[in-house]
C-alpha cells in the first residue's frame, strides 16, 4: 500500500479528578517519536497527535498536542481522513473519573471510591470510518494471553496489523515487538532499539 500522508498518536493521555491530579501510565512517547523520524526520512508527510511528554518531536511534523483521551480521539477523527493511514502507538486511559472537581479535593473531602467510566475507543472510532484505501496498525501492550488479546484487539478496532510488545517497552529505549496480521499470521518480528524498530515496522507495513 502506498503511504504519502501518516497519522501517528503518541504518548499517554491524562484525566483529571481535579486540578492537580489525574489518572495516566508511564507511556514515554519515545516510539511515536521513532515513529515520525522513520517516516520523514522515508518523505512521507508525518502528523502527530501527542498527549504530554518530556520530549520534542522533529520540527518538520504536523503537531497537535492534546490531554485528554477525548481531546486526542476528537482531533483524530477530524484530521483522519485527510490520511493514508495512521499508527496508533499512543497508550491513551481508557478509563476517566465520573466527576471532575474545581477544586482540589482534600482527603476528608475523598470518600475512598474513585467511580470510573469509559473514554472513547480512538482507533475503534478511525476504524468505522475508514475507507477501504486506508490503513490502520495498532498496538497491543499484553502481559498475559498475548498473542490471542492482540488479535482480538485488532479485530475490534477494525485494524489491518497490530504491533505487540509487553510492558518491559515502558520508558525503555528498546523494544521487542511481533506485528501480526488480520488473521493472526506473524509477519515480522524483531528486539532492538525503539529508532531501529520504528524503522522495522515502516519497512513492514509501507511501501
Amino acid at each position: 500500500m502506498t503511504i504519502k500522508r501518516l497519522l501517528i498518536t503518541s504518548g499517554p493521555t491524562r484525566e483529571y479528578l481535579d486540578p492537580v491530579r489525574f489518572l495516566s501510565n508511564a507511556s514515554s512517547g519515545k516510539m511515536g517519536c521513532a515513529l515520525a523520524q522513520a517516516a520523514l526520512r522515508r518523505g512521507l508527510e508525518v502528523v502527530v497527535i501527542t498527549g504530554p511528554v518530556d520530549l520534542e518531536y522533529p520540527s518538520q511534523v504536523e503537531l497537535y498536542k492534546v490531554v485528554s483521551t477525548t481531546e486526542m480521539c476528537e482531533v483524530a477523527l477530524r484530521l483522519f481522513p485527510g490520511c493514508d493511514a495512521v499508527i496508533g502507538a499512543a497508550a491513551p486511559c481508557d478509563y476517566q473519573p465520573k466527576r471532575f472537581s474545581k477544586k482540589k479535593l482534600s482527603k476528608a473531602e475523598f470518600s475512598g471510591v474513585l467511580e470510573l467510566e469509559e473514554t472513547p475507543d480512538i482507533l475503534a472510532a478511525l476504524g468505522q470510518i475508514k475507507c477501504p484505501n486506508q490503513m490502520i496498525v495498532a498496538f497491543a501492550l499484553e502481559t498475559h494471553d498475548a498473542k490471542n488479546r492482540a488479535i482480538q484487539k485488532m479485530k475490534r478496532k477494525n485494524a489491518d496489523f497490530i504491533v505487540l510488545n509487553g510492558p518491559t517497552t515502558i520508558q525503555s529505549e528498546e523494544a521487542e515487538i511481533e506485528i501480526l496480521s488480520r488473521e493472526g499470521t506473524v509477519v515480522d518480528s524483531g528486539h532492538g532499539l525503539k529508532t531501529q524498530i520504528a524503522e522495522k515496522i515502516l519497512e513492514t507495513l509501507i511501501t
